[in-house]
């Protein structure tokens, strides 16, 4: 075995060169007052977009860049030094302009990519509702076919973007109950019928806004279907294995970043006239730190790796990965909040926004029981 296999190519390097070079300008240097302030950086995601990074893995016929899944989750880890919230909140555009390009018909995709490749329009992603989180199945927004509409009625919660974005990729009930009755919807933020609830107070993720969305007779085309009818659950799961690789990755990323400093921090604090680094404990602690991070990030390549080449376990190893990438990180953040004393405690340090931050990763796209519910499954079908 050469080490060429267990590395990125020139070209993997180059994209995730570029993506900490914008992190370091563009993210990194705002990211402690978006937080503090509740600024969403929209004019950063435009930005961002420029780069391609508005629509990583849509087909360069559509005007993406056409990557795979390790060079998006490359970008993701990148972003995610500087801002968490910021990255996975691209990732989630990334994810809808996606569904869009590979499901949607001709039609759907002339209307909405163009913009979204710019990101002049952001999406959201819309499954998860108020009754009905883990058993996403069970959903109850409706779409009863009218003419040449459909009408939607229902409300949807914890939607990042919701009442900034201008278009919500959402599933909806067209049929039975269960995973056979629901496709999935383009629907604009404009369209009569479409409002917003409150913005969140959250624990963290403060750069990006989190609303519920509520449909009151909204009158949809018929031909912003994206896929077939009844095919919403399958594009709606085969979306989430993309987007728990890149939420995996920006856990990656927030703790590499947390890692890093709590090296600078203990090299420079003395404590019994010893530098905080020097003391045996310390290292060891470091020592774990690095040693875990190295061992998600290799499940979480090498689960990229599956589902860019739509290997038939694909979905079993995003879910490791995206379980093991996601409490790993956190428990690195938290090691280095530690390491920082009452100063990691402090907003003048980043850690805490971290800390914050990442906490979510484990429950979003699926919280880490279902990801060991879906591995577990996965086990014990044979």
């Amino acid at each position: 075995m050469t080490d060429q296999q267990f590395d990125l190519t020139e070209d993997q390097r180059a994209i995730q060169e570029m993506a900490q070079r914008f992190t370091a300008d563009a993210i990194t240097p705002h990211a402690a007052e978006w937080d503090e302030k509740h600024i969403f950086p929209r004019e950063t995601v435009k930005a961002a977009a420029e780069l391609g990074f508005g629509a990583i893995y849509v087909s360069e016929e559509s005007g993406g860049i056409g990557l795979g899944r390790l060079e998006a989750a490359l970008i993701m880890e990148a972003m995610a030094y500087g801002c968490p919230a910021t990255s996975a909140f691209i990732s989630i555009h990334n994810m809808a302009a996606w569904m869009i390009d590979r499901f949607g018909s001709q039609t759907v995709k002339d209307k909405y990519l163009p913009q979204l490749v710019t990101a002049d329009w952001l999406a959201s992603y819309c499954l998860t509702e108020p009754s009905s989180g883990s058993d996403a199945a069970a959903l109850k927004t409706t779409a009863k076919r009218d003419g040449d509409h459909f009408i939607v009625n229902g409300s949807k919660q914890f939607i990042s973007g919701a009442g900034e974005n201008e278009l919500y990729v959402t599933m909806v009930r067209t049929g039975v109950d269960g995973p056979k009755g629901i496709s999935c919807l383009a629907i604009e933020k404009d369209m009569p019928g479409v409002s917003f609830g409150a913005n969140e107070r959250k624990l963290g993720w403060h750069a990006q806004p989190t609303r519920q969305v509520m449909f009151d007779n909204v009158r949809v085309p018929v031909e912003n279907m994206i896929g077939g009818e009844g095919e919403g659950f399958r594009i709606a799961m085969m979306g989430l294995d993309g987007g728990r690789l890149n939420i995996g990755a920006c856990s990656l990323g927030g703790a590499q970043r947390c890692l890093d400093e709590a090296i600078v921090y203990t090299k420079d604090r003395k404590q019994f006239g010893t530098a905080v680094a020097e003391f045996q404990n310390t290292q060891f602690m470091l020592a774990d730190m690095a040693t875990e991070l190295e061992a998600a990030r290799a499940l979480l390549y090498l689960a990229a790796a599956k589902v860019t080449a739509n290997a038939p376990d694909k979905t079993k190893f995003a879910a490791m990965a995206k379980r093991f990438a996601t409490d790993t990180g956190s428990a690195v953040v938290d090691r280095a909040l530690q390491l920082h004393g009452g100063y990691g405690y402090l907003m003048d340090y980043p850690i805490e926004r971290f800390w914050r931050d990442l906490r979510v990763h484990s429950i979003l796209e699926g919280t880490n029981q279902v990801m060991r519910m879906i591995v577990g499954r996965e086990l014990t079908r044979q």
